[in-house]
């Protein structure tokens, strides 16, 4: 049975303050819950109907605590429209900046980037991509976010997502001779430029792009050239379209047959 003060601990975690306060965030879905008890991230509680619990093997033995629970329960607690079979509080993990290597390996970094939506679809396309590490200023929305998490169709799982100051970060890699490339409304033609296998790919705010305090700190800027050819054109492209074609490109131009 899911009882009262269980359902008011899930939907406390839609807020951050309460998600660092317990370290715990929210997934919900077989998919999701499936690829991230293949990760590696702990599964503090599952809880899910009898007939999930019936078919389910590697999730239920990932689990720190089992509860069953009936379908009007697991609605009263899930923050989707139509809510899935069962519902896992999941520790959030401790990932070090050490771990990455951007001389070996692209690099994203997220400047200020505000949309839930925007941020998981970003950490998905980076599992498509191949990219294990995706380092996000501090005023970045929050991964562990539940429309965020959803978002990443769980690519969360294999995708590790830091927060730090973007300004230190990159002059430290910038001192070590890392290409850190810029994302920009103007600069080199994406189609046309030189794209490395490794290093740093920065990706700007939604509205108001790359923030100036971080020019000094990249070494190329590239565009997404404008095709449109008339009146009515968009102002911008979306934070995390663009983020597909750049990560696409990137990869074209270093795959190997």
């Amino acid at each position: 049975m899911l009882g009262k003060n269980r359902i008011k601990l899930i939907k406390s975690l839609e807020y951050k303050k309460f998600r660092n306060k317990e370290k715990l965030f929210v997934a919900e879905g077989v998919k999701l819950i499936t690829s991230l008890s293949d990760s590696g991230i702990l599964i503090a509680t599952l809880i899910g109907t009898p007939e999930f619990f019936a078919g389910a093997g590697k999730e239920k033995e990932a689990a720190g605590e089992i509860i069953i629970a009936e379908e009007p329960e697991l609605a009263k607690a899930s923050y989707l429209k139509t809510p899935p079979p069962c519902i896992a509080l999941c520790r959030i993990p401790d990932y070090s900046t050490e771990e990455i290597s951007p001389m070996e390996e692209l690099v994203v970094c997220l400047d200020d980037v505000q949309d839930p939506g925007n941020l998981g679809t970003i950490v998905r396309l980076a599992g498509w991509f191949g990219i294990k590490d995706i380092v996000c200023s501090e005023q970045t929305a929050d991964i562990y976010n539940p429309k965020a998490v959803q978002a990443t169709m769980g690519a969360i799982a294999g995708v590790r997502v830091h927060y730090t100051s973007l300004i230190r970060f990159l002059e430290m890699h910038k001192q070590g001779n890392i290409e850190v490339t810029g994302t920009f409304l103007e600069g080199e033609n994406i189609y046309s430029a030189r794209l490395p296998a490794n290093g740093i790919v920065v990706l700007g705010n939604e509205g108001k792009g790359i923030s100036p305090e971080l020019f000094s700190s990249i070494t190329r800027k590239i565009r997404i050239p404008d095709f449109s050819g008339g009146p009515g054109k968009p102002e911008s492209l979306n934070v995390s379209m663009a983020a597909a074609i750049v990560l696409s490109e990137f990869r074209r131009r270093t795959a190997r047959a």
